[in-house]
């Protein structure tokens, strides 16, 4: 067993067009908060990154952001900014990817843009590598991701995703299981390097 302490949320900047989406992060959030875990996230206030901080925040959960400088008035203001537990400023994108890679036990891709899925899929390629074995979660609200999970089934059916064991990604449908499904893939899970192996496919 091991003990889950933060989680990384990777999401989109902005509400995108179904409801639904903005309101899991704002479901995840809370959930978060209520298990006492703290929410690292890339510092953003506005859409379903937004959503998930308050979320967290108003439920009484800790929050650490984390944001090249770059993109502060883009996606915070910096008064905003203030009222993060923690906040991080990196001088580039990786360095704040890093960061957050650092900063968690767990990641969930709730819906987002390409940044989001840039930001998954690097952490699916580092777990291929045996560079980790932290849950990964696919948030798949209202299917959002199911085009992406039938793309990477289709890689491993065609021989392109080597030691597949370590990319297995949990699949959770409905925000308030994400924190359930995350804890239950800590209890399963053998000591060892600090890191988390998942053994749970869909949830």
């Amino acid at each position: 067993m091991r003990t889950i302490e933060s989680v990384c949320v990777y999401c989109g900047s902005s509400n995108g067009r179904d409801e639904s989406h903005f309101q899991a992060g704002l479901t995840l959030g809370r959930s978060l908060a209520g298990a006492g875990l703290r929410l690292v996230y890339g510092a953003g206030t506005k859409g379903i990154m937004g959503a998930v901080a308050r979320g967290t925040k108003e439920a009484g959960g800790a929050v650490t952001g984390i944001i090249p400088r770059f993109l502060i008035r883009k996606e915070a203001p910096e008064i905003e900014l203030t009222q993060l537990d923690e906040l991080i400023v990196t001088e580039d994108m990786h360095q704040r990817k890093h960061k957050m890679f650092e900063h968690a036990d767990a990641f969930v891709a709730l819906p987002g843009g390409i940044g989001t899925l840039e930001e998954i899929v690097e952490i699916m390629t580092w777990a291929q590598l045996a560079r980790h074995d932290k849950p990964m979660v696919f948030a798949n609200i209202g299917g959002f991701w199911d085009p992406l999970l039938k793309l990477i089934e289709h890689m491993k059916a065609e021989g392109f995703v080597h030691s597949e064991h370590r990319v297995r990604p949990l699949v959770v449908d409905a925000a308030e299981d994400i924190v359930p499904a995350i804890l239950a893939a800590a209890r399963s899970a053998p000591e060892g390097n600090g890191n988390l192996q998942v053994a749970v496919d869909r949830l």
